[in-house]
């Protein structure tokens, strides 16, 4: 659900300061609209397994479980369903995070540019770099390394993996759940005390998305 949340996230972010929908305002529709296209891709991320295409099975060190890469079982689909998985909630959600967030770095180091003589703008521009960076980082560490052991594999199959091999990976997808909300919020609590930056650099930005 943190993938899809996160999206929504990044993409609120790139709408406000470079406007691509002209002057778009935010509303109590949007936030519900938002909020329920999280929960239909998390649900259909996750339930599929539970009606038949694929299943879940114990990974790693047998305590929590996972979709089943392991296995072709024709009787679960589970090859299309790894395909299926990897395109759309992992390929689809790193593409949205680096095309938004690119675009926001880009747009907020123009309207830097332009005011080169102030340091609160400048310093603005340096704390929306970090934060695009954490917040990148903190989605590829939680899910590459996951990704990338699936899908090595999904295509090895029989090949030999301990138990131990796949807690790793597993571990960095489910701390996710706690790390990732951190990061946000502590991003988000220090940048609110610079409100009145951010609208200065967000007036910038719109001349220049």
């Amino acid at each position: 659900m943190f993938l899809d949340w996160f999206d929504h996230l990044y993409l609120a972010r790139y709408i406000v300061v470079c406007k691509p929908m002209g002057s778009f305002k935010f509303s109590t529709n949007y936030a519900l609209v938002g909020i329920g296209f999280t929960w239909i891709m998390t649900m259909s991320c996750a339930a599929p397994p539970l009606v038949g295409w694929s299943r879940y099975i114990p990974e790693g060190m047998q305590c929590s479980c996972g979709p089943d890469y392991y296995t072709l079982n024709p009787e679960y689909n589970n090859e299309s369903y790894v395909i299926y998985m990897f395109v759309c909630h992992f390929i689809f959600p790193v593409t949205v995070i680096f095309f938004t967030y690119g675009r926001l770095v880009c747009t907020v180091k123009a309207a830097a540019t332009q005011q080169q003589d102030s340091a609160s703008t400048q310093k603005a521009e340096r704390e929306v770099t970090r934060m695009v960076i954490l917040m990148v980082l903190g989605f590829l560490v939680a899910w590459t390394p996951y990704a990338t052991v699936a899908a090595w594999i999904f295509c090895n199959r029989g090949a030999a993996f301990s138990a131990q091999f796949m807690a790793i990976p597993a571990f960095f997808s489910k701390t996710s759940a706690l790390y990732n909300p951190v990061i946000y919020v502590l991003l988000t609590l220090k940048h609110s005390q610079k409100t009145r930056t951010h609208l200065v650099l967000m007036v910038f930005a719109e001349d220049l998305c």
